[in-house]
This record gives C-alpha cells, structure tokens and sequence, in this order.
C-alpha cells in the first residue's frame, strides 16, 4: 500500500512540474486571468522586437559576435513559441468556446497573432511586431466588450 502512494505522488509531482512549464492546464480548473494572458503576449511581443532590432544591429557590426547573434535568434524564437502558446493552448482551445458570441472574428485575430508569430521567427521584419501588436489590440476589445457587461 505505501508503495502505491509513494508512486502516487512521484506521478503527481512529476506532472505538476511538467505542466508548469506548458502554460496552462486543460482539465479546466476554472483559474483563468485572461487580461495576464494578455499582458504576456505584450510582454513576448516587445521581447522579439528587442531581438529583432539587436539581431539587426549586430549583422551591421563588421565584427559582430556570432555567439551573441545566436542567443538573439534564440530568444527571438523563443518568446514567439511563447506567444504561440498562449494564443493556441489558452485561447483558443479554452476561452474561446464555439458557441461564443463574435466566435469567428475571435478565432481570427488569434490566428493573425499565430502568423505573425511565426513571420517573426523567419525574418526581422519590425512590421510583423506593429500587426502583432494590433491584433491584439483588437483581439482584447472584441474578447473583453462581453465580459465587461457581466
């Protein structure tokens, strides 16, 4: 019996660990901060535009550090993984339910950020941070006009 519970809980912390390092639960636990969310996509967002304007400006260095580029190009990837995350594994598969009111219009603006994401680990091209950037400006007026009213 013991060695039951003990293997219990090594599963039990071994899936708390995991899941703590993929966003959020799916289970639903009814813990949702959406306007966090948000603010963590704005947060990734002016992370990949620092990157994407030091990753410029290193490649216009004669002697730039390949090393530093690199970590750039990491970080770059990194927050729109990120960013990818929140939108498709919190967004979309949880808050968005398909009955929502303005369900299509929602959908489509969270895809624009998954683009957009993706066009910034390709290039550096700064006019994917600015469309990142109103996309979810528009997303989090479409989202929150109904949850203001309750």
């Amino acid at each position: 019996m013991k060695r039951i519970i003990l293997i219990m809980m090594a599963a039990v912390m071994v899936l708390g660990f995991s899941s703590s390092a993929f966003g959020h639960c799916e289970i639903p636990c009814g813990i949702y901060d959406d306007q966090m969310r948000i603010e963590m996509i704005r947060e990734h967002i002016t992370t990949i535009e620092k990157s994407m304007k030091t990753i410029q400006h290193l490649q216009a260095e004669k002697d730039h550090n390949a090393n530093q580029l690199i970590r750039w190009v990491v970080n770059k990837e990194d927050h729109a993984n990120k960013l990818q995350e929140i939108v498709s594994q919190y967004f979309m598969t949880q808050r968005i339910s398909l009955e929502a009111d303005k369900y299509t219009q929602k959908v489509s603006l969270l895809h624009h950020m998954l683009i957009f994401a993706m066009k910034c680990k390709q290039t550096t091209d700064l006019d994917y941070i600015e469309k990142l950037r109103k996309s979810v400006d528009q997303f989090e007026s479409l989202y929150f006009d109904k949850k203001k009213k309750k």
